[in-house]
């Protein structure tokens, strides 16, 4: 793994000497902040040694350098899942790749289905904690003790300074914003109505298939974290109905602007 990084970092390192050190994941259908980059330098994902490459319709896969604002920023433009057939380790490889060029802070969004009630497809929720049910954890293995500790910490995997700033400017926009508890499965497939009724009742409010490895690669090196999703379909049992992937698209689309707006005001106006 080293030398995969090693091999990974000199090839990016000779696209682009910048030194960004705020990272940008960007899930299904939000692919839209990168109008908001002043862009350096992109580099497809499969130029890269050892990157894996999004097999998703919507996932384009290149790195962004560039700035917003002030600040230096690289964005992934696509990510990976683990329903893909990639390692966590593969999954979460790029993350690794951050932490190396400088990344300090990194945000994530992604496409979740809305199981809390009170939601409303279209509507916004930023992650206070997550349910990990993705039968498997990129930390599994040898420890990479140059970048964390052997059993890191958990008890704030989102940082609550950035979720206090980004309530307050979606209150100031009027937007329908929640903050709860995001549940990562491994999908496929979408859930049947026993098993919303179970994600629900164990404490979820939406549920969707990523984020969650990023998240734990990226607080065991001590990168911190906010993340966000887009409500894309409600996930009532008792009156769930079939949902194709461009209806989720398509929800995507119509709440990107509002994502976007938070996520570059919380960039621009980072301490």
């Amino acid at each position: 793994m080293e030398k995969a990084f090693t091999e990974a970092l000199e090839y990016i390192r000779k696209q682009y000497k910048g030194t960004p050190e705020i990272g940008i994941i960007l899930g299904t259908g939000l692919g839209r902040l990168t109008k908001e980059i002043e862009e350096e330098k992109i580099i497809p994902y499969n130029f890269i040694p050892h990157f894996p490459i999004s097999t998703v319709e919507s996932h384009f896969g290149r790195l962004i350098f560039g700035k917003i604002g002030d600040k230096q920023v690289v964005a992934m433009q696509g990510r990976f899942h683990y329903y893909e057939g990639y390692s966590m380790q593969e999954i979460t490889f790029p993350v690794r790749i951050l932490k190396l060029l400088g990344v300090k802070t990194l945000f994530i969004s992604n496409a979740a289905g809305g199981m809390n009630k009170s939601y409303q497809k279209g509507d916004l929720m930023i992650l206070d904690d997550h349910i990990n049910l993705q039968t498997h954890n990129p930390l599994i293995g040898p420890n990479l003790s140059s970048f964390g500790p052997r059993f890191p910490d958990m008890s704030e995997p989102y940082d609550q300074k950035l979720i206090q700033k980004a309530l307050d400017i979606a209150k100031e926009k009027n937007y329908r914003v929640h903050k709860g508890v995001y549940v990562a499965v491994t999908g496929p497939n979408l859930e049947t109505r026993a098993e919303y009724r179970f994600l629900h009742r164990i404490g979820g409010d939406v549920v969707g298939m990523s984020t969650v490895p990023e998240v734990i690669v990226a607080r065991h090196m001590g990168i911190r974290t906010f993340a966000v999703s887009v409500i894309t379909d409600m996930c009532d049992p008792d009156n769930l109905v079939p949902v194709t992937l461009d209806e989720l698209l398509e929800a995507a689309n119509e709440a990107e602007p509002k994502m976007t707006y938070i996520l570059s005001r919380l960039i621009k106006e980072l301490d």
